[in-house]
């Protein structure tokens, strides 16, 4: 009852004048108030600043809709939830599987607990449902009192109907599909490529307006701050759309179907059939001539299959290893000169290799301090002042606008946003492309901006392969790793995406899953809930560079170092499986060589390629198997393992410490 709780003023007034009168009364006093409800208007309205967001994508070669929910309401949330298959809008249960922590609820309908997101931000759940269905139901609860739906109506999503999607033919292991590969129909990509060409439009114009009256100092601070507000809110209704044009949530199914044999060249997968060496580590810079020391060795590095190698910065750098890169133009490093880089390039190329340059475009060392002592200004060719640095950046005082990823703190963030910047970038790496001969990029810590300004670097520099390097922590729950790594390797396809495709990533889910396999004896890790390798080569292998070191993880510096004396299991796995795998060069110039060579032969005899199917055959406590493309088996750990009798005879062709490997005859 809520007769006593909400009084206007006035009838407080006049309760406070006659309340002696009143008390008197001693009817009054012992009459029982039974059955009496009054209704009184609300007496204040509070607003918050929630949301939800559902985002629903066709699955091409299962035709089911995969469903996925967002929401930064605080606490534990629950989605009351159901399907309906006419318009009617009858709830049904769907047919399984449910998402984790889901319940029957009366046989009516099911409640699904949404799990806190890996920032702390929100909660989101997944939800893959029947193509046949015609929508998708909800309410959700807060808390035994509190439950949110439309203004007084169930939430309702419309879902795509099966019969407008065409399905998809063909083999192949099926793959999350880029934004720039022609995965929503042609009307939908026109009428977004409209809309979001008018939000651009209507920023530029803010932005000008903005600048103009900032200059003329005639705006308030108040004005300003409004149309900042609105640049903000027209560039999130642009995300919004961007988001809602590709998968958010990516499982087994195919977006994206692929032939047997790889595809023609593109920058994000090379011909397909790439292996990569990091052709340095840690200390190369010590030697003061590493580019003649690696000159030597080219004639060995053909011949054992590579077909890529990595080069190390070759640009003027306060740190010997150079990534801390000043003068861009300035190629005379510790590694050796630009004569020398030249000749480098040019001898691989002759053995049919090719080279990619490590390009650190993330952040950059100046030459000069501003007037407060802070070292922001640049030297040399690209002589930016501090409009080139983010203005978030908390050491280097930048005027730029806001960084567009993470900081990196030990050098001035640049910042992309701005078209100087971006016209000297792309004019440099072009340069790089002419004069030293560069065949593509490894591009260093992209997690500092977004991918969509790679697209542009890499549309411009036209290279044969691009591998970025995005590298966060992996998922723990009280300081082991989780088995679902779902979360993790999104934020790495996200930004794959966000390149459209340009460019591939270091697969540092597939690492990391492969750290706690190996040391704790638990091989059931390899596989994840729907039966697929669990990093990024299981959602998207043409785009995996697959790797179990680099200079940074090991070497001298150990950052995340892979389990000793198991590397060869590592490779075992990444050198049979999709995915283009990298190989380090401190294991291959190691006792390693003659097995790594062994498994690169072997791959390559057999045409093992990016886009390669996995059939996971065994994953359990001490042993993991797999056949890739009907042609090869492998297993790695300790446990038994022989691939099935069949239409194949298997061979055994490569046997080492708790790895094996045959071929189908």
């Amino acid at each position: 009852m809520l007769s006593n709780m909400f009084l206007k003023a006035d009838a407080l007034a006049s309760e406070g004048k006659d309340s002696s009168s009143r008390s008197k009364d001693p009817k009054q006093e012992t009459r029982k108030v039974e059955g009496f409800y009054e209704e009184l208007p609300i007496a204040k309205f509070a607003v918050i600043e929630n949301s939800v967001t559902v985002s629903v994508s066709k699955c091409l070669k299962t035709a089911k809709n995969l469903l996925y929910l967002v929401t930064d309401l605080p606490g534990e949330v629950v989605v009351h939830w159901g399907v309906c298959r006419d318009d009617a809008k009858k709830w049904e249960i769907p047919a399984a599987p449910h998402p984790p922590e889901t319940t029957v609820f009366k046989n009516k309908a099911l409640r699904t607990v949404l799990q806190a997101k890996e920032d702390g931000n929100g909660r989101s759940g997944s939800f893959t449902l029947d193509g046949d269905l015609v929508g998708f139901l909800f309410v959700l609860k807060l808390n035994d009192s509190t439950w949110l739906n439309c203004m007084g109506n169930d939430f309702y999503i419309a879902l795509p109907i099966s019969s407008s999607i065409p399905a998809l033919s063909g083999a192949g292991q099926s793959e999350v599909a880029p934004v720039s590969e022609n995965t929503v129909g042609a009307d939908q990509e026109v009428s977004h490529a409209i809309y979001t060409d008018g939000i651009i439009n209507e920023i530029r114009s803010l932005v000008s307006d903005f600048s103009s009256e900032k200059k003329q100092k005639t705006k308030t601070k108040e004005a300003q701050e409004s149309i900042l507000q609105e640049i903000e809110k027209l560039a999130a209704e642009a995300y919004s759309i961007f988001r809602s044009s590709i998968p958010t949530f990516l499982d087994e199914t195919a977006l994206e179907s692929e032939a047997t044999e790889a595809p023609k060249i593109c920058s994000g997968t090379g011909t397909g059939h790439e292996i990569l060496l990091q052709g340095f580590n840690w200390e190369s810079h010590k030697l003061g001539h590493w580019y003649i020391e690696l000159k030597q060795k080219i004639e060995e590095i053909s011949s054992l299959g590579f077909t890529v190698v990595w080069l190390p910065p070759p640009t003027e750098s306060v740190s010997p290893e150079g990534y801390m890169p000043k003068d861009l133009y300035n190629l005379n490093s510790r590694y050796g000169n630009i004569d020398e880089l030249k000749d480098l390039v040019k001898r691989f190329h002759g053995k049919g290799v090719k080279v990619l340059g490590d390009a650190v475009l993330n952040h950059r060392c100046a030459h000069y301090k501003n007037g407060n002592g802070v070292w922001n200004i640049f030297g040399g060719r690209l002589n930016w002042d501090d409009r080139a640095v983010v203005a978030d950046d908390p050491h280097f005082q930048g005027r730029g606008n806001k960084s567009s990823g993470d900081n990196f703190h030990a050098a001035p963030n640049i910042d992309h946003s701005q078209e100087f910047v971006r016209k000297d970038l792309k004019e440099w790496l072009l340069w790089l492309r002419k004069e030293i001969g560069y065949d593509g990029w490894r591009l260093d810590f992209v997690r500092g901006f977004w991918g969509g300004y790679v697209k542009d670097y890499l549309d411009a520099s036209e290279p044969y392969f691009a591998v970025g390097e995005y590298w966060d922590s992996l998922s723990y729950t009280y300081g082991e790793l989780d088995h679902d790594q779902d979360a993790h390797r999104q934020r790495i396809v996200d930004w794959i995406n966000a390149t459209s495709g340009t460019a591939g990533a270091f697969d540092v889910t597939t690492k990391g899953i492969l750290h706690t396999t190996l040391e704790r004896c638990e091989y059931w890790r390899l596989s994840d809930q729907k039966g697929k390798p669990p990093g990024v080569v299981g959602w998207w292998p043409s785009r995996a560079v697959t790797f179990i070191e680099n200079h940074d993880t090991g070497s001298t510096q150990g950052h995340w170092r892979f389990p000793g004396g198991k590397e060869m299991q590592g490779y075992a796995y990444i050198l049979t499986h999709p995915g283009t795998p990298a190989v380090f060069y401190d294991h291959i110039f190691s006792h390693y060589q003659s097995e790594i060579a062994a498994l690169i032969s072997l791959r390559n005899r057999n045409k093992i390629h990016c886009r390669s199917t996995v059939k996971i055959t065994k994953a359990e406590r001490d042993v993991y198997a797999a056949i890739i493309d009907e042609k090869v088996a492998v297993k790695i750990g300790p446990g038994h393992y022989e691939p099935p009798s069949g239409p194949y005879s298997w061979s055994s062709k490569i046997e080492g410490r708790n790895y094996k490997v045959w071929e189908a005859s």
